[in-house]
């Protein structure tokens, strides 16, 4: 990831991760974990997105657990709100009210190229409207805090390519207002395959494996792990080249560890039992510390709730900053007609 211009302030990012729970496997490697360190380089924002979260249904009484559950994981893994604002979406409604405003300069036709659309489209049998307008409040979400920068994986540069484009439309329309935000891409994470090597992980899928997870429920999932389809017997020649077992030691096996794994897979010496063996205990040795801080939190739900209130009373206050001048560029601040 590139560092942050060498000026009087650091660059603003913002990123956000829907509430399902508590996080995985894909979520660690692909966002939080580097969320750490972006924390340390950059001014960040980051966002529970519980109003996003409803465009995919589900039981209205799991949110609140869910938001809950993804806060602890927030803070287990290492985001510090000392360091960080970290809050929940709908705390804060000026999100929901700039993405309606930024309607005004969206072009549909924008929104229907978007190829997340397309592909959850495909799901509905009447689409709901926040499935076609989801990357305005991505936008909204984004811009409210003028971010500078976002992390963002390939399937997201679509989206971040409109709010780039939404940023200069509302310029061109209302005056210089804001930002035309960057892409931080991890180049040493890339896409992130589930356990059944296909798939990008998801919980629904059931392909990954909980960041909380004790050492034998992560052993329970890793030890279904795709690997080599080629490979049948213990003794057949492998190739790591196209096995997502070996690509995940890449995150979470020393370097001399993995090229013994590999040298010992080509020759048929070690089987992918044994593999995904030593890559199961490195996954929950590396979550072991997590754990413990999750368990601590769930002690203390009052740090918990400390952190998500006071996260949004200082978004709060940066979005305010921010609808104050978008309303009196767009004209809405009808107080300036009284003399």
């Amino acid at each position: 990831m590139s560092s942050p211009a060498q000026a009087g302030r650091k660059k603003r990012v913002f990123s956000g991760m829907q509430p399902s729970g508590e996080a995985h496997l894909g979520n660690y490697l692909g966002a939080l974990r580097p969320w750490v360190q972006l924390q340390r380089e950059y001014d960040c924002v980051f966002c529970i997105v519980d109003d996003h979260a409803i465009t995919a249904g589900g039981n209205p009484a799991d949110m609140p657990k869910n938001v809950v559950d993804l806060a602890v994981s927030f803070l287990a893994v290492g985001l510090d709100p000392e360091q960080a604002i970290i809050f929940v979406q709908s705390d804060v409604p000026e999100h929901t009210e700039l993405a309606w405003l930024f309607n005004a300069v969206t072009p549909v036709g924008d929104l229907e190229r978007m190829t997340q659309y397309k592909d959850k489209a495909q799901h509905f049998e009447s689409i709901p409207a926040g499935i076609l307008n989801y990357p305005i409040l991505q936008a909204a979400d984004i811009l409210l805090y003028k971010g500078e920068a976002v992390p963002v994986g390939e399937d997201q540069r679509q989206h971040l390519e409109l709010t780039r484009d939404i940023a200069r439309k509302f310029n061109a329309a209302y005056g210089e207002t804001f930002p035309e935000t960057e892409a931080l891409i991890d180049k040493g994470v890339g896409r992130i395959l589930g356990l059944d090597g296909e798939a990008k992980m998801s919980k629904s899928l059931g392909n990954t494996v909980g960041i909380l997870a004790e050492p034998d429920e992560v052993w329970g999932r890793v030890r279904t792990a795709v690997t080599d389809p080629q490979r049948v017997r213990r003794d057949d020649p492998g190739r790591p080249e196209v096995c997502n077992v070996f690509t995940l030691h890449g995150h979470f096996t020393d370097a001399e560890t993995r090229a013994d794994i590999e040298v010992k897979c080509r020759a048929g010496e070690i089987g992918c039992v044994d593999c995904k063996r030593i890559l199961s205990d490195n996954i929950a040795e590396a979550f072991g510390p997590i754990r413990e801080r999750a368990a601590h939190y769930r002690a203390h739900p009052e740090e918990v709730r400390r952190t998500l209130q006071e996260g949004a009373e200082r978004a709060r206050a940066i979005a305010r900053e921010t609808m104050s001048e978008v309303r009196e560029k767009m004209g809405l601040d009808w107080r300036s007609a009284i003399v």
